[in-house]
């Protein structure tokens, strides 16, 4: 069972839930803005990856498994595919928490193009589709996807301070960070 783009993209909307039983499938469709059906596959991929836990435990992340899959697998799975200069949602080092920890230079930055974002820099093709508009309404969403990218894409620091980021959210998905 090979897991898709889109079932990250799930998994990181789960991870950024407060509660440990999963939201039923047609809210979380609705949230990022895919059907149900997609949700509910995802989901399944992600049981049979043990990235979740069965409906004995609520369907729920496994953490320590999406911990070391979000940091040493995604990049490879799914590496950063960057494109031309375009105007979207900022991304990466350029989004929070990275852009208050690392001091952008002087190069465009990486956004997910977006017809109503208002930054322009390189795009930074998103993990699925609909992305920069259900991070727009999620900010812990966008946060995961942001820091992910680093991951993805950014040079060592950028990652290394990314990686560590991603660790204190998905271990305290319920205290602030």
């Amino acid at each position: 069972m090979n897991l898709k783009p889109q079932d990250v993209f799930v998994l990181l909307k789960l991870c950024s839930q407060r509660s440990s039983k999963r939201a039923p499938y047609a809210q979380i469709a609705a949230q990022l803005e895919m059907s149900p059906s997609e949700v509910h596959s995802a989901v399944n991929r992600l049981q049979g990856s043990r990235l979740l836990h069965g409906a004995d435990m609520g369907e729920s992340p496994n953490r320590n498994a999406v911990e070391e899959f979000l940091i040493h697998g995604v990049k490879y799975s799914f590496p950063a595919e960057r494109g031309e200069l375009t105007r979207g949602i900022p991304t990466s080092y350029a989004a929070k928490p990275l852009n208050t920890m690392i001091k952008a230079g002087d190069d465009p930055p990486p956004v997910w193009p977006y017809a109503e974002g208002m930054v322009r820099g390189f795009a930074l093709k998103p993990l699925y589709r609909s992305v920069p508009k259900a991070a727009m309404h999620d900010p812990t969403l966008y946060e995961l996807l942001a820091l992910l990218d680093a991951v993805r894409e950014g040079r060592a620091r950028e990652r290394n301070i990314a990686e560590q980021e991603l660790k204190k959210r998905i271990r305290h998905n319920d205290s602030e960070y």
